[in-house]
């Protein structure tokens, strides 16, 4: 009988080998079809142990059955469910509709697996090896499983529509010919991506993608040492939060759940760079216990990422760059030992409205942070720090903040300008530390209340002066704008006149940094 002649009414083709009548019954019965032989060393789908024509099905007749297969016994549905099961030649579904639901475990595939502009209801793979997974534009009604599957040539999935859950939880793919493990540029998924303890070798592309709830990378590990990206991601969009966290292994454990405490965990590990630039996500970004192995070229780029809040508690990368230029979150959550040093640390136009430190965070080290992230000098990233210090009612801290910018600019001011920037500091702060000029002022007032005491002093008008008074005297020379009524009354020859003009000069520069400082602290305000 040829493809086609009696199948309507379920009659069993005469070509199909003995394995593969047994599957054509079991897809009319609605039962899984399993060949294992019950030894776990022999059934591994990823092993090298032979499995023969007992147990080995053409992926023509696979094809057969799921796109013009024999109608179902009755009281059943024709699903195909495969166990244990090597299929040889090319499994090509492409541009077919696949009505029947598929389950496959634990299977071989000799060739690779076709499905390019296929449209299936749910497909499940489940722990089985194939050379290579082509489904570019496939559109699934529900799930995409693949879970502890291998694939040692890749998976395309550009542009696919996932309607449901894509699984990629223990899948181990090696990259194809242009170096890319799994390509799913534009791809669509409408629940989530769970990708936990994923292997990739190769570039992991997610190149305006979309999911519709959580992706998760937890426990993953990507691997792409001598490529740009391990992970390349940029415009992604994520309807929750995108995870690149720990996980635990072994063990009944929940997905997206914390590993119960003595659970074995196994972190987020990135071997190449991280690209995530202008992406959206809708609760946050979590980069917890996240590990990074890059090059001097590699970097984490999360320029104008927008995410409610940026979890950024990962290990400090020791080589490599963390770029967070034009990004906008609401609650930047970090750790102190999370960030690079400096010239490793970009930060231009990065806002965030609130600081949630874990662990210890002083001042001094958040100062630290901000130089780590202006190799030149530039007032923004000083200013926002500033800015939510002050929001937080931290006002001593954010003043202490603007004053570490006044410090870092006059770095850049010429000779003049930088030693009048060291008088301002010198005496109030740049006016940050107003408390200063009256500690100044009394130390003035003190010493020239004393020196004046011993000078010389005849009058000018011997007809009529005032009772001669040093304290009196040295506090109109003190100050630039009021008159008390001194200076002009007495006669000072020598040096007590250049001392009363040190006096008049220290006065008026005090007088101008307080006032300069006010003008700045105003301004601020």
């Amino acid at each position: 009988m040829t493809e086609g002649d009696g199948v309507r009414d379920g009659d069993l083709p005469d070509d199909l080998t003995a394995a593969e009548a047994g599957m054509w019954q079991a897809f009319r019965n609605g039962s899984v079809y399993d060949l294992s032989s019950g030894d776990m060393h022999v059934d591994d789908p990823h092993g090298g142990q032979p499995w023969g024509p007992e147990r080995t099905v053409r992926a023509r007749i696979v094809c057969w059955l799921l796109l013009d297969g024999p109608p179902p016994l009755a009281g059943r549905v024709a699903s195909l469910k495969l166990a244990g099961v090597r299929i040889t030649g090319p499994l090509d579904l492409a541009g077919g509709t696949v009505t029947p639901y598929v389950e496959l475990r634990g299977c071989r595939f000799d060739d690779e697996i076709l499905l390019p502009e296929a449209h299936f209801t749910t497909v499940r793979l489940v722990d089985c090896a194939a050379p290579r997974l082509e489904a570019a534009r496939v559109h699934t009604e529900g799930d995409l499983h693949l879970p502890r599957c291998r694939f040692l040539g890749g998976v395309r999935l550009t542009d696919a529509h996932i309607g449901t859950d894509l699984l990629l939880n223990q899948a181990v793919v090696y990259r194809d010919r242009s170096g890319r493990s799994i390509a799913a540029d534009g791809m669509t998924v409408g629940q989530d991506l769970q990708a936990e303890l994923l292997e990739s070798h190769g570039e992991l592309s997610l190149r305006s993608a979309k999911v519709g709830v959580s992706l998760s990378l937890r426990g993953a590990r990507l691997r792409n040492p001598d490529g740009r990206f391990a992970l390349n991601a940029p415009q992604l969009t994520v309807g929750r939060t995108l995870y690149l966290t720990p996980a635990g292994v072994g063990g009944p454990w929940q997905s997206g759940t914390t590993p119960a405490r003595g659970t074995r965990i196994q972190r987020f590990e990135c071997q190449g760079g991280i690209r995530l630039d202008d992406g959206r996500f809708g609760d946050a970004v979590d980069l917890e216990r996240a590990r990074f192995a890059f090059t001097d070229v590699q970097e984490l780029s999360l320029r104008r990422v927008q995410a409610p809040e940026l979890r950024f508690l990962g290990e400090e990368p020791q080589r490599g760059a963390v770029l967070l230029s034009g990004a906008r979150t609401t609650n930047l959550v970090d750790r102190a030992t999370s960030w690079p040093g400096p010239g490793r640390l970009h930060m231009g136009g990065f806002v965030y409205e609130n600081l949630v430190p874990q662990g210890p965070f002083p001042l001094t080290r958040r100062l630290d942070w901000v130089a780590a992230a202006t190799a030149e000098y530039n007032p923004e990233p000083y200013e926002r720090l500033a800015t939510v210090l002050r929001a937080a009612g931290e006002d001593e801290d954010a003043r202490e903040v603007l004053l570490a910018k006044q410090r870092r600019r006059r770095e850049t001011l010429p000779p003049a300008a930088k030693l009048w920037g060291f008088a301002q500091d010198l005496t109030v702060a740049y006016g940050y530390r107003p408390g200063r000029a009256a500690v100044w002022m009394a130390v003035l007032w003190a010493a020239g209340t004393l020196a004046f005491a011993h000078a010389p002093h005849p009058p000018v008008n011997s007809g009529g002066h005032p009772v001669w008074d040093p304290a009196l005297f040295v506090l109109d020379l003190l100050l630039p704008v009021i008159d008390l009524g001194q200076v002009g009354q007495w006669r000072l020859t020598g040096g007590w006149q250049w001392a009363a003009a040190v006096m008049i000069l220290l006065g008026w520069i005090l007088a101008t940094t307080v006032a300069a400082g006010a003008t700045r602290l105003l301004r601020r305000g």
